[in-house]
């Protein structure tokens, strides 16, 4: 059994469609997988969330939600605005264990960033990667900027002990320019952990069977083989 934490060095970084396309890979490998969204936010009960997203692209059919909030907001501060109750990091941990104790490898995608609140006492992603035992991949944008954000996500694993499974681009431009093309080589330097995947812009209009036979392309192979054991 294998847990596989997915933060971001930001919101709106492409978390979702990398998680899609790593379940979509790790399938194709012929594993079974679920994927565990801890907190919601920003969506209207009763509409389609990540983790529907992650099921029409990826075809996974397990996914588990905690809570949702309406607000576009980090879970804590959601759960203050709507009245809602916050999460606490026992339930968090609680369900992705037992997740795993059911699949091959479970997928934990965090909201926002790495240090964004989650629920009560002001736990974060970091805490649930720390308490499960687990490496966090870092999905990042490709262009300037990107190498100060991943190595302060980089320093704040290295702080708390939690091992960074590598980094991913989320969305990669179909004609990079000069600072995409020096961040490639880069963001293994300032951050001490590898590139492992770079995820093309636009993907995420694909249909399920073109999403899932090419998401294995946009990771390195052996660093996929390696992180579901």
């Amino acid at each position: 059994m294998s847990v596989v934490i997915i933060s971001g060095t930001s919101t709106d970084v492409g978390k979702t469609v990398v998680t899609a396309a790593l379940a979509a890979a790790i399938s194709r490998l012929g594993r079974t997988v679920a994927v565990c969204k801890p907190a919601q936010t920003g969506v209207a009960d009763g509409e389609p969330g990540d983790l529907a997203e992650v099921a029409r692209l990826a075809g996974v059919a397990t996914g588990l939600e905690l809570a949702r909030y309406p607000e576009p907001l980090a879970p804590d501060t959601a759960a203050r605005c709507s009245g809602r109750a916050q999460l606490t990091r026992h339930e968090v941990v609680a369900a992705i264990r037992d997740l795993d104790s059911r699949h091959d490898v479970t997928l934990v995608e965090g909201a926002g960033g790495l240090l964004v609140r989650l629920g009560r006492d002001g736990f974060t992603l970091r805490d649930v990667a720390g308490d499960v035992r687990a490496p966090v991949v870092v999905v990042a944008a490709a262009g300037l900027g990107t190498l100060n954000h991943c190595a302060l996500t980089a320093e704040a694993l290295v702080s708390a002990g939690v091992p960074c499974g590598g980094f991913v681009i989320g969305s990669w431009p179909a004609e990079p320019g000069l600072a995409e093309r020096c961040n490639v080589e880069d963001i293994a330097t300032v951050t001490g952990s590898p590139l492992v995947g770079r995820v093309p812009a636009g993907v995420a209009g694909s249909d399920t069977a073109g999403f899932a036979s090419t998401a294995p392309e946009w990771f390195d192979p052996d660093w996929l083989a390696a992180l579901i054991g």
